[in-house]
């Protein structure tokens, strides 16, 4: 089914939930043409070789679940519920294909969707890894599309504090989209998920990058949009996520950027929640998950034995790349001496580490 059906395909959905996939899979192999009135299914259909897909997929190690399944996201099985809301309708995937160490089973209401521009600037970037690399220290999954630019960022910044995270894809997971984004989804592959609803061999497209929005939005509590123009493609994501009922958040940008525009243009329109960090992230994500505010921030974190400046230089570090003490001063407001003296602390903590190039953030600490 999931070779012959486009992702996202209401129609198809709504047979399989009132009938059966088997139901379903006959009527488009026996030319229903009340169902498949062109004929464009059974024709796909007939080219199909299941049996072939199944083999491809296990020499790649890729392996297909279906509701049900103990490898199952559970938190999905809120979409059939919707297939009646005509426009507002968000049609379930029939299964996925999967490839990875982790399950998608193990996405929970404390994962929160990073997305945002391709062309990010330099600003978005390094937001959209600062807060992921923040929501990993919190305990919380970063989900996303394995894109150039915030997908990019938000994932490496998550696998910075060997956080989980999880890429979706519009396209067979045979075929590494973008291509110079292979390293980053073995890496994704090898701490968290890679998913698809299309099994090896299908290409991307535009449209199954919008049906694959559904996913990341589906997959999670919340979506937080880091930069999109007006018109940018990220923003779908943020329009499924409000038909699942899900939270939608936005970071500010500069008034002089159009990489902004869009969610400056849902904050003051569309009810987004604005947030400029992973403790705002959380509490907005939360009250549609869990309530992960407190749980996180318990009083054995070992940051939490430091000055709050102390803790203010340490969230104001990168979180993948090395700083030196002069440009934190300089990002922080606080003067050389002190950031100096705040760093050796936070050292002393396990907490960060000095280079030969400055100074970073410590994977794993809390």
């Amino acid at each position: 089914m999931s070779a012959v059906a486009e992702p996202g395909s209401l129609k198809v959905a709504q047979r399989v939930a009132n009938g059966g996939a088997e139901a379903t899979w006959n009527a488009i192999i026996q030319g229903d043409a009340r169902f498949d009135r062109d004929g464009v299914l059974g024709r796909r259909a007939e080219g199909v070789d299941g049996a072939g897909v199944l083999s491809r997929a296990a020499e790649l190690e890729i392996r297909f679940v279906c509701p049900g399944d103990a490898d199952w996201p559970t938190v999905l099985d809120t979409m059939p519920a919707t297939l009646d809301a005509g426009a507002e309708a968000v049609p379930p995937p029939f299964g996925l294909w999967v490839r990875g160490r982790g399950s998608p089973a193990g996405i929970g209401p404390q994962a929160v969707a990073v997305v945002g521009a391709r062309a990010a600037t330099s600003y978005g970037v390094r937001v959209a890894a600062d807060l992921a690399a923040d929501l990993a220290t919190l305990g919380w999954t970063v989900v996303s599309g394995a894109a150039y630019g915030i997908d990019a960022a938000a994932h490496r910044g998550a696998m910075a504090m060997a956080g989980p995270t999880h890429a979706v894809l519009a396209c067979g997971l045979d075929i590494a989209y973008p291509r110079a984004h292979a390293e980053l989804l073995e890496r994704i592959a090898g701490c968290g998920v890679v998913i698809s609803e299309l099994p090896p061999g299908m290409k991307p497209m535009r449209s199954r990058f919008i049906a694959r929005n559904r996913i990341i939005a589906g997959l999670t509590s919340g979506t937080v949009v880091v930069e999109a123009a007006l018109r940018s493609g990220a923003l779908s994501t943020a329009h499924w996520a409000v038909k699942l009922g899900r939270e939608v958040m936005v970071v500010p940008g500069p008034v002089t950027s159009q990489q902004s525009a869009g969610c400056h243009e849902w904050a003051r329109n569309k009810g987004a929640t604005l947030v400029t960090d992973a403790a705002e992230v959380v509490d907005a994500a939360g009250r549609l998950g869990v309530d992960a505010v407190s749980a996180p921030v318990g009083e054995n974190r070992p940051l939490d034995r430091f000055r709050p400046e102390e803790r203010d230089v340490y969230e104001r570090m990168p979180a993948y790349a090395p700083v030196t003490v002069s440009e934190l001063a300089e990002c922080s407001g606080y003067s050389v001496p002190f950031v100096e003296a705040s760093l050796r602390k936070l050292a002393g903590g396990g907490l960060v580490a000095e280079h030969d190039d400055g100074w970073a953030r410590v994977p794993l600490a809390v």
